[in-house]
């Protein structure tokens, strides 16, 4: 019989795993489909796999989104705030339809959006959003930390994942997914023309993305703070239609508004968020150090949780769709040549020293103008 979500017409469209079998469909989205997969031997000592992960899908034809995911979350390495990859496999369905999957950490708290929807209108808990919160700026500044850029932070991208019986303020870990259009940050005027459109959703984009099409960290900190705002009050940050929207974070220069029946802290945090000016806004690694995730419960269980390591499913050739050339991907700091790739693995490193210059004239400025305490 044919699972909901699963088979079209009685037929498995993409096909099982040589491990796992496809279950239900989670969700779809312009780059596929997500199902959830169960291992076909679950009580196997010498499995790479979890019990339960969900699986990225597409045609391999329309699958380069998908593979520019992987490719993207391989480079991140492994972090405890963001959604684990296990690896890529193509299958074959009942049709004949090649597919491309992306073995993903399934999170079986669902999405922030939907936490957010079923907590009503009066929004989350503080306690609980400072715990998310703290989840997602770490996440983040893992991501900036290695040279790239979200560009989709949404709620909708935020999986809610168990939190192993650790106990603190929330029963879930909040975890960053969907790297589908995250890039490489910038590394200097002189490369190629900057692109002219904006990736991402509307109700998030910060006003340079809106403006003049730039999406650096400090658009994911913008982003960051439209999440938050979203937890607090369990309503998006703006009002309107996506036309509109952008009129007011582009043309009239709005900030987006922050509620009066939030604490001090909450509304310290937004502010640095809710920045205009790019330059001034307060990076991850800041916000961090923020009264409004600090002195949260289990903060040294957190620091030290070790992620089980499922790499193995990584190295394995022959269940990779497609080879990285050593041409195209490779970076030898030790040439004389200085190519793109080294230049980036050299400017990883200057952007911690960037990011300490930046949080000094913060407080210089701060200081000047009114002797601002947190």
């Amino acid at each position: 019989m044919a699972r909901k979500g699963d088979k079209e017409n009685g037929v498995n469209e993409y096909g099982d795993g040589v491990s796992w079998i496809r279950g239900s469909m989670l969700g779809k989205g312009s780059y596929g489909r997500v199902y959830l997969a169960t291992l076909k031997n679950s009580t196997s000592k010498y499995s790479c796999f979890p019990s339960m992960m969900a699986v990225k899908s597409a045609e391999v034809s329309v699958s380069s989104t998908l593979q520019k995911e992987k490719e993207v979350m391989s480079n991140l390495n492994v972090s405890p705030y963001i959604i684990n990859c296990f690896g890529e496999e193509t299958t074959r369905g009942e049709n004949g339809v090649m597919a491309y999957n992306l073995l993903l950490e399934y999170g079986s708290g669902g999405t922030l959006a939907d936490r957010i929807k079923k907590s009503g209108a009066n929004g989350l808990p503080e306690l609980e959003v400072r715990a998310h919160t703290r989840s997602i700026l770490r996440g983040l500044n893992h991501i900036h930390g290695n040279g790239y850029v979200h560009c989709d932070l949404k709620t909708d991208n935020i999986l809610l994942v168990p939190n192993s019986g650790r106990g603190g303020v929330a029963e879930f870990r909040a975890k960053i997914g969907d790297f589908g259009v995250a890039k490489r940050v910038k590394l200097s005027k002189k490369r190629k023309l900057e692109e002219l459109y904006w990736r991402g959703t509307p109700m998030y984009l910060s006003p340079e993305a809106v403006i003049d099409s730039v999406q650096e960290a400090p658009s994911d900190v913008w982003a960051v703070g439209c999440i938050v705002l979203e937890m607090l009050t369990g309503k998006p940050p703006w009002d309107g239609k996506k036309e509109e929207i952008l009129r007011k974070i582009g043309e009239r220069h709005e900030l987006p508004k922050i509620p009066n029946e939030i604490s001090k802290d909450a509304k310290s945090f937004l502010k640095g968020c809710f920045v205009r000016k790019s330059m001034f806004r307060l990076t991850s690694e800041m916000l961090l150090h923020h009264p409004f995730v600090e002195g949260l419960d289990s903060d040294a269980d957190d620091d030290v949780e070790e992620v089980e390591d499922f790499e193995c499913l990584n190295e394995t050739d022959s269940m990779v769709l497609v080879a990285e050339s050593d041409d195209e991907f490779s970076c030898d700091l030790f040439s004389d040549e200085c190519t793109d790739e080294s230049e980036y693995c050299c400017l990883v490193g200057l952007k911690k020293m960037q990011t300490v210059v930046r949080m000094m004239n913060w407080y210089l400025v701060q200081l000047k103008r009114r002797n601002l305490k947190w």
